[in-house]
């Protein structure tokens, strides 16, 4: 886990590594093989998970699936935001354009 900005929720979170997320992903399809149970209940395990690793306190499940290191970029040379993809050429926070070497 490492705290990050994420810019659709426009603040600094905490977002998973790799094998976190893999759990996170996990409770959150086990959240849909459950219809019996109201919404917040099924996702219970999964905002537990999330909240007890990272200590934020999310209310929101869909916010846990975009906040993994792997969905983002690099941190920006210019203004130290992560660029919103590992592709990207262009830093939505402060319009820095990147040169991909590949």
């Amino acid at each position: 886990m490492e705290i990050k900005y994420c810019w659709r929720c426009k603040m600094e979170v905490p977002m998973l590594n790799k094998e976190e997320f893999t759990v996170a992903y996990e409770l959150y399809g086990k959240g849909f093989k459950n219809l019996k149970k109201d919404r917040q209940e099924r996702f219970k395990e999964l905002l537990d998970y999330y909240n007890d690793l990272t200590g934020f306190g999310e209310t929101e499940l869909n916010a846990i699936m975009h906040h993994s290191l792997e969905q983002i970029g690099p941190d920006c040379e210019k203004c130290g935001k992560p660029y919103r993809t590992p592709k990207a050429k262009l830093c939505a926070a402060c319009g820095n354009k990147r040169i991909l070497t590949e």
